[in-house]
């Protein structure tokens, strides 16, 4: 399945999500965006997804959005709130998905591709790649949930200088702040990313979802609710078939199959 300036495959669990304007540096316009989400929304039809992979085509893995595309749009303020709206309507579809979502960087993420590769489940980045936040250098402020989700990753003080300065990040500077999960020598990013995928598509589904539901409340929950919330999950994973698969095979000293349990 393919659209303008995104494309999705989805083989044996696996999800891949390309950013694919290479020649414009995999930069955000509308029609994009629309193709984005409508993916998004196709993949919340599927029972087939174990895992989500966000990619970018060519030479960066997202510049940000498109200036000249910003530029050229007589009612701006409409373009800018429609474009806006479909990439955050497509993010908050991804993050319900019971599939985890990694975001696989080989290069330059800015401006909104910085919020796409901090708001992902998981996060690789290979080591030559750079990171910067870029928004307010051109008068905007940022969008792509980055306000809600860098926060809560490296707290508001440092939010706010990347933000208000945008200094560029090495892969290895952002990894030890805590805004991705590994910066990966580029050699290597592939093989990684190849074993995380499989990882992921094997193990439990159902867990996986837990883990996102639960890190998602726990942005807002009393330290009562939360354990609360962690009592219901455990105990609904345990009597369901991924749940007694895990635990049998655990007993049984053999590896489970999550992907057959029924």
């Amino acid at each position: 399945m393919s659209g303008d300036g995104v494309l999705l495959a989805v083989e044996d669990g696996v999800a891949t999500l390309t950013l694919n304007r290479p020649d414009q540096g995999n930069a955000l316009d509308l029609p994009m965006m629309r193709t984005f989400r409508a993916h998004a929304e196709a993949l919340a039809e599927r029972t087939d997804v174990r895992v989500v992979v966000l990619r970018g085509a060519g030479k960066m893995f997202c510049v940000g959005g498109d200036l000249g595309w910003m530029a050229a749009q007589e009612q701006r303020e409409t373009a800018l709130r429609a474009l806006a709206d479909e990439l955050h309507a497509a993010l908050l579809i991804l993050r319900g998905l019971p599939a985890p979502v990694l975001a696989v960087a080989h290069s330059t993420a800015a401006g909104a591709g910085f919020s796409l590769v901090a708001g992902a489940d998981l996060s690789y980045v290979a080591s030559s790649a750079r990171l910067t936040m870029a928004y307010t250098k051109v008068g905007l402020s940022p969008d792509g949930s980055s306000t809600w989700v860098l926060p809560r990753l490296i707290g508001q003080r440092r939010a706010a200088e990347l933000m208000l300065l945008n200094p560029s990040l090495t892969a290895e500077e952002a990894a030890g702040l805590g805004l991705i999960t590994r910066a990966v020598p580029d050699a290597e990013l592939e093989d990684v990313v190849a074993q995380v995928v499989a990882t992921l598509r094997d193990g439990s589904l159902a867990a996986n979802a837990a883990v996102k539901r639960l890190l998602d409340a726990s942005a807002t929950s009393t330290f009562e609710d939360q354990v609360h919330r962690e009592a219901a999950e455990i105990a609904a994973l345990a009597a369901g078939p991924e749940g007694r698969e895990g635990v049998g095979a655990f007993l049984e000293r053999r590896k489970p199959d999550f992907r057959g349990a029924a």
